[in-house]
């Protein structure tokens, strides 16, 4: 049987129950279905509901083709009341990623109506015997179809495996390979695209600087206009301006042109060489214009990080290192010298200056523009990397802190008040687990908590979670994973 993987994400309901007028008579059916229109409706995702009512193998294989037809990509078994294993059992054996829902009961003394929730329990241990649940995991949902806490865990899934199918066949441009030294960021593609369905294709950077060179100067123009006006400029010489637009234009036609949702472009330090410049800036103006992800230094696991970023949250995360434990605060800060989108700046907002430490110590000095300076605005954020050929996943959740001085230039902001995969930590304890796992030195940060459709995009996806790891006073063999 084959799952469909193109358009919006579509849920298959299946209702099943033996035969009964209790699922009709409280309307489990009914209210189970406009529930999920409207929920579905608000997330972006649509919704099928497979004829008939199983009740044993052979009709619930008619109605997995029925939803494979339909091109679902999750099945969703209501248990209106008491179902037969086999029903279970065979939504187990089939393709489909899953989940079971039962709802309360009407009324709690007297006959049971429904007797429903032993069915999910029935249909959970089911699945330990059926599935590697470490690899191919079943989810669980019980609560009325009104529930804020029902629509909440569901809206959770949804928000999962929508992250999940925007990354099957989704395409990176790497532009110049991975930048010089960079051994942490190799990855198998081949790797990549069987875990995720993630395509990668390389581009020579000559083609880039051919682009670059040959490009409109009316185009080029009009474009650095529109940059000027998005955040003050701020001693980047008019010259310096201009390759910034010809960069950036000439990345937005490569990903045009192969259809990329992503770029992972070495950006030193052929660049530098010619035609003299730096691409931070152009990385900047395409994620924050056209929501295109650039990933610095060729680092496609970045890149796939911040698809994951785009697609849990509408907006391109921000690819930062781990700069600076202050382990007399407890503070971290997180910043990078080149790209980062403009949304999240403070209130003393975004410019375009030229890059601090290309040329720095020369009778030029920092030459080289541009880059993005801001500040990140206070708040809760994540921070995130799906690492190891995309089988493994590291976030965490912190709180950005407004504090003087604000950290070097570039995208930068303190982090306080961590957590890792919801075991609160120290920073002794975020590095520790860091250096255990031997994460590669690029994060993702999002503004907000999405740490729970981070998780469950894991655990769809196979991904072996890199949780807490304490600091010790001594080597421990096992920390590492």
């Amino acid at each position: 049987m084959s799952v469909q993987n193109c358009g919006a994400l579509k849920i298959g309901l299946i209702r099943a129950s033996l035969p009964s007028y209790f699922p009709e008579r409280h309307e489990v059916w009914k209210r189970a279905e406009a529930a999920l229109e409207t929920l579905l409706q608000e997330l972006g995702a649509s919704l099928y509901v497979a004829p008939g009512i199983p009740m044993d193998g052979r009709e619930t294989e008619k109605a997995l083709e029925s939803c494979a037809a339909e091109g679902a990509d999750f099945i969703l078994v209501l248990h209106g009341g008491f179902t037969m294993g086999d029903v279970a059992r065979t939504v187990l054996a089939s393709r489909f990623r899953a989940g079971f829902w039962s709802v309360p009961e009407p009324v709690r003394t007297g006959d049971v109506q429904l007797n429903n929730f032993v069915s999910l329990n029935m249909s959970m241990s089911t699945a330990r015997l059926v599935r590697d649940l470490r690899r191919s995991p079943v989810q669980w949902y019980h609560g009325a179809p009104e529930s804020f806490a029902l629509k909440s865990r569901l809206a959770v899934t949804v928000r999962a495996l929508k992250a999940a199918k925007s990354l099957q066949g989704a395409r990176i441009g790497v532009i110049g390979g991975l930048a010089m030294t960079f051994y942490n960021m190799e990855v198998s593609t081949n790797l990549l695209r069987k875990r995720l369905g993630v395509e990668v294709a390389n581009h020579d950077m000559l083609e880039l600087q051919n682009r670059m060179s040959a490009m409109d100067p009316g185009r080029v123009d009009a474009e650095t206009s529109l940059i000027g006006e998005a955040a003050e400029v701020d001693g980047i010489g008019a010259e310096q301006m201009a390759l910034t637009s010809r960069c950036a234009l000439a990345m937005r036609d490569i990903a045009s042109e192969f259809g990329y949702q992503a770029l992972a472009v070495s950006d030193w330090p052929a660049l530098q060489i010619d035609p003299g410049m730096h691409p931070g800036a152009a990385f900047s103006w395409l994620e924050e214009r056209d929501a295109l992800p650039v990933a610095s230094e060729g680092d496609v696991l970045g890149a796939v990080s911040q698809l994951v970023a785009l697609s849990l949250t509408g907006k391109v995360g921000y690819l930062l290192d781990m700069t600076e434990p202050d382990l007399d605060s407890g503070s971290l800060l997180a910043w990078h010298g080149g790209g980062g989108p403009l949304y999240l700046a403070d209130e003393g907002g975004a410019r375009w200056i030229n890059h601090p430490m290309i040329g720095r110590g020369t009778e030029a000095g920092p030459i080289y523009g541009g880059i993005c300076d801001l500040v990140f605005r206070p708040g809760p954020v994540t921070l995130f990397r799906v690492a190891r050929d995309a089988g493994a996943q590291f976030r965490m959740t912190a709180n950005v802190e407004a504090r003087d001085p604000s950290g070097f230039t570039g995208c930068r902001g303190w982090l306080r008040d961590f957590s890792i995969a919801g075991t609160e930590a120290s920073l002794e304890d975020v590095v520790a687990t860091v250096m255990a796992h031997g994460m590669e030195h690029h994060f993702v940060l999002v503004p907000g908590d999405i740490s729970s459709p981070l998780a469950e995009f894991g655990a769809w996806t196979g991904m072996e979670p890199l949780g807490y790891r304490p600091m010790r006073p001594h080597l421990d063999a096992t920390d590492f994973s």
